[in-house]
């Protein structure tokens, strides 16, 4: 039997490469895609991984992105979008500039990308999707763009189960709470982090924080066969913080 193949955006950060993890031991073969070092991420596993240097936000390079995965390997069973940003804004400082680039990656990429599977999904009689949302969405974050892109996300994938259902694609997004990875690490001071992760464990009614792991495990049984009715959900891998208000 040929081995799956899964593409994953935002791939050389570490959830992207925990995801990887994950569905290289189900036995998957993984492209990584990113702006810049998928090709260094993909060096540093052993099995079938591909680095594609892409941007989410431009169509042709989604496009071109895909087709090199086709040329590869001549399919893409599960697409996993999570390249996402957060640049720190709210309402009332709102630079029009933040707001159009953070839903340009963190929505309009992951359009983008299915857009340009379709075709092949048609043609294999199946696919996964799996976006990467947050809790914000349900409970409301701090920055307006990332809270707003990652609800637009859930409504996009609402939409695209519906649509894609009948090529026998499923469609769904898992939700974590805050991951204590190098793309949380960059947005405030290690002791404000370390007071922060603090006051989010606290609110977790298990009293901890979610691992990259977790996420990327959660991933692996969407792609799975064992997920094949399950679409157009919300998993949320919060530890119970979906439940909690805002967290500061």
């Amino acid at each position: 039997m040929t081995a799956p193949v899964a593409i994953v955006t935002g791939g050389a950060g570490g959830m992207g490469t925990a995801i990887a993890t994950a569905l290289l031991a189900d036995g998957f073969r993984v492209a990584l895609l990113d702006r810049r070092g998928a090709k260094e991420a993909a060096d540093q596993f052993t099995g079938e991984v591909l680095g594609v240097e892409a941007d989410v936000t431009d169509e042709a390079s989604v496009q071109a992105a895909v087709e090199q995965v086709e040329a590869t390997w001549g399919r893409v069973d599960a697409l996993v979008n999570n390249a996402g940003i957060e640049p720190p804004h709210t309402v009332a400082d709102l630079d029009l500039a933040t707001w159009q680039a953070t839903l340009q990656v963190n929505l309009t990429g992951p359009v983008l990308l299915m857009k340009h599977c379709v075709p092949l999904w048609r043609r294999q009689g199946g696919g996964r999707v799996v976006s990467i949302g947050s809790r914000v969405w349900l409970g409301g974050g701090w920055t307006p763009a990332y809270s707003a892109s990652k609800a637009g996300l859930v409504g996009l994938t609402r939409v695209a189960c519906r649509e894609l259902g009948p090529l026998g694609v499923t469609v769904n997004v898992v939700a974590p709470s805050f991951v204590h990875t190098a793309f949380n690490a960059q947005k405030a001071d290690p002791e404000f982090l370390d007071d922060y992760t603090g006051r989010f464990a606290a609110a977790s009614p298990l009293g901890r924080l979610v691992e990259p792991a977790d996420v990327a495990n959660t991933v692996a049984f969407l792609v799975s066969d064992r997920a094949r009715n399950i679409t157009g959900e919300v998993i949320h891998v919060a530890a119970g913080t979906q439940l909690a208000p805002a967290i500061r």
